[in-house]
């Protein structure tokens, strides 16, 4: 018998000593060991192959031939037996399960406490006949500042803190400009409200970079700081409550004229400025929250779209989504809106 022969003899010998161990295995741990016994780098198989070298030309191709048909025989082996390791599992699993069980419902998500007290705005003012408007983040120079009586050398532009993208663009510091966007396009009886992301160079326990405001407009014939007040009061019951007593104190915009500031009763210690003995550290013992910016929109506001300031005039008015929602809810710190706590979260499910 030739070498040659020997070598094949012996090469095709592993294909019944593997089937009859493959067939025993009750594991995919001991599926994968004997795959490397017989098929890995170092296996059995290869340990065979590697005297090829030794024989002469003819015997070589027999066995070589002969190798590669072991070789694959032994692959479809191991994954015949692999599949049917696999159906057995599946079966066990069925059976150990009980489709009488009741299923078990997925994890709730929630709507982020800012999208909540937006919306919740947003529908104020929907009832109150207000339309919801949008627009661009990053804004003109022109719509941020100059149409809303800013010009240029204007003290109050420092006040904003502006993320200055070129000399004549910025991301917005305010959602302001939606006022002259909505004017220009639109003409009188106007009212509107514009939710939205705002930016300012600010960073701390009740600043961010990135917060979230809403303007709001209205401008008709004939308005009056008597409708400022009555929609703002209004709004103010609607979001904390009727007993909420509201305020407005005399303050200074570029955009509005005459200007106020609203303030409402503290909700963390209902006016009284006292949370048990202590002071309440919300309203620092006055009894009293800042909540918005409001006034009469200034006649310069009105010129820059193109309306005549001796025929209309209007209010307009400005909050922040966060102070509001941290006085709703009472969160003591603003981080906790941007930091995607699940814990946190998870409490307006």
């Amino acid at each position: 018998m030739s070498g040659g022969h020997t070598l094949a003899t012996e090469i095709e010998g592993l294909v019944g000593e593997c089937e009859s161990l493959l067939g025993q295995a009750s594991s995919f741990e001991a599926l994968e060991a004997l795959r490397v016994e017989f098929l890995g780098r170092k296996g059995r198989l290869a340990a065979v192959m590697s005297r090829l070298p030794g024989l002469e030309p003819e015997e070589r191709r027999q066995a070589g031939a002969a190798a590669n048909k072991v070789k694959d025989t032994l692959g479809a082996l191991y994954l015949k037996r692999q599949d049917a390791l696999a159906r057995q599992a599946e079966t066990a699993m069925l059976a150990a399960f009980d489709a009488t069980l009741p299923g078990r419902a997925p994890a709730a998500g929630s709507l982020h406490p800012i999208t909540i007290v937006t919306g919740e705005i947003c529908t104020v003012f929907r009832e109150l006949g207000f339309d919801v408007v949008t627009g661009p983040e990053i804004e003109t120079d022109f719509y941020n500042f100059e149409a809303l009586n800013f010009p240029p050398e204007h003290p109050a532009r420092d006040m904003q803190d502006t993320l200055y993208i070129t000399d004549a663009t910025l991301l917005r510091t305010h959602t302001s400009p939606l006022q002259i966007r909505t004017l220009e396009s639109t003409a009188p009886p106007v009212a509107a409200v514009a939710p939205g992301k705002v930016y300012r160079r600010d960073s701390d326990l009740t600043h961010s970079p990135m917060f979230h405001q809403i303007e709001g407009f209205l401008v008709d014939r004939e308005v009056s700081m008597a409708d400022l007040r009555g929609v703002l009061t209004y709004f103010l019951h609607a979001i904390f409550g009727r007993d909420t007593r509201v305020r407005f104190r005399p303050s200074f915009f570029p955009f509005t004229e005459p200007s106020a500031e609203a303030d409402i009763s503290c909700v963390i210690c209902a006016g009284s400025g006292h949370a048990g003995t202590d002071t309440c550290r919300v309203c620092k013992g006055t009894g009293w929250v800042e909540i918005l910016g409001c006034g009469m929109i200034d006649p310069n506001v009105l010129a820059a779209v193109n309306l005549d300031p001796e025929e209309y005039s209007g209010f307009a008015f400005g909050l922040g989504v966060e102070r509001v929602a941290m006085l709703k809810y009472g969160i003591g710190d603003l981080r906790l809106f941007f930091e995607n706590d699940v814990r946190f979260l998870a409490q307006f499910a």
